[in-house]
């Protein structure tokens, strides 16, 4: 099973950054968590609306996905949006 690390840009511009094995099913459970504020979505998106996908990356393990994570949770705003700017480059 492939891991993906991905970030979602809301309607207010903020980036939020996670790990899942389906990143569509994911997007969806974030965008039901903003609408009905329940649901299996990241508790960030009660306040924010998820509005596309910036960035993704696959890993073989879940284990590699989140070292990733973390390495982009730490990026300053600037090198984050170098990396998606960088990604859609390829």
């Amino acid at each position: 099973m492939s891991w993906q690390v991905y970030m979602i840009r809301t309607s207010c511009g903020k980036l939020y950054t996670g790990i899942s094995t389906d990143i569509d099913r994911r997007f969806k459970e974030h965008c039901e968590m903003f609408e009905k504020k329940a649901g299996k979505g990241a508790k960030f998106f009660r306040g924010h609306e998820p509005r596309e996908i910036v960035y993704s990356q696959d890993f073989e393990s879940r284990s590699e996905a989140t070292k990733r994570e973390v390495e982009i949770k730490r990026m300053s705003v600037l090198k984050k949006q170098t990396l998606i700017c960088e990604a859609s480059n390829r």
